[in-house]
């Protein structure tokens, strides 16, 4: 059966991601093009964690960085299916997807491994609570 509420829903959430994505792109000349309006409310970062303050230590993601890989780590206890960092993504300076991991709360730790071959300038690294919502941290290579 038609149902035009769930038509209208889909047709607003095509629309709408292309718009947050391209103010978030917008926004790249500030740090690591995360301070706009959306910093703290539709993605939180150390510096803006809106109403999830108190929780950047735990899902922020962190950057370790070798000469060629980098390594992704979320300091968030993985604690079933209860509360969990869901997944870990890479994006380019554009917002475009690299690499992605998700994770298995039963047995995974919120860690991932990155080579930097054929990247270089500003990347992204998000992090997603299935309760804290997405983290996103920046840094150049």
């Amino acid at each position: 059966m038609f149902n035009r509420r769930i038509i209208l829903k889909a047709g607003l959430v095509g629309t709408t991601a292309p718009v947050i994505l391209n103010t978030i792109s917008a926004q790249a000349g500030d740090k690591a093009g995360l301070n706009g309006p959306l910093a703290g409310t539709v993605f939180y970062t150390s510096e803006n964690p809106g109403r999830w303050a108190g929780k950047e230590k735990g899902h922020a993601p962190t950057i370790e960085r070798t000469a060629s890989n980098i390594e992704i780590v979320t300091g968030h206890e993985m604690r079933g299916f209860e509360h969990y960092i869901v997944k870990h993504q890479l994006l380019d300076e554009n917002f475009q997807l690299v690499e992605e991991k998700l994770f298995d709360p039963n047995k995974d730790a919120p860690i991932t491994q990155h080579s930097l071959k054929g990247h270089s300038g500003q990347l992204y690294a998000l992090s997603m609570c299935n309760l804290h919502d997405v983290w996103i941290t920046g840094f150049k290579v």
